[in-house]
């Protein structure tokens, strides 16, 4: 993937852990990613709601009030993203929210516990170019 390539495309980390999504964040960006961060899946339902489109999600399963796979599946329900790569970036490992997931058709299932930030970025970027050809 190009630089180019990189700058246009504008990932979305979501995350409740404000440390995390520094830290992915600034991983992303010194990769030339455009990145957003929110810290509430509510926030980026709204966000998404007013017109928001980034091209690539990351999502933190465990989210207050709403998690990042109930979020995924208002906006598949709503259509709001039709386009847009969905990668669940978690803890979670359970074979239940595996499951969830596969079945919203996310592209990705990231665990951050076996999984050191570079080898995030490396990992979205592999989703990313595998969802263009």
């Amino acid at each position: 993937m190009t630089e180019e390539e990189k700058t246009k495309l504008k990932i979305l980390i979501l995350d409740d852990d404000k440390f995390l999504l520094s830290m992915y964040s600034n991983k992303f960006k010194n990769a030339g990613f455009d990145i957003e961060t929110i810290a509430n899946t509510e926030l980026a339902l709204e966000k998404i709601r007013d017109g928001f489109k980034p091209d690539v999600l990351l999502l933190d399963i465990i989210m207050p009030k709403m998690s990042g796979l109930e979020l995924v599946e208002k906006i598949k329900e709503e259509n709001l993203l039709p386009e847009a790569t969905f990668v669940m970036l978690t803890n979670q490992s359970e074979p239940a929210d595996i499951d969830k997931a596969k079945k919203l058709k996310v592209h990705g299932y990231i665990v951050k516990a076996t999984t050191i930030p570079s080898e995030v970025v490396e990992e979205v970027t592999k989703i990313i170019e595998g969802r263009k050809k």
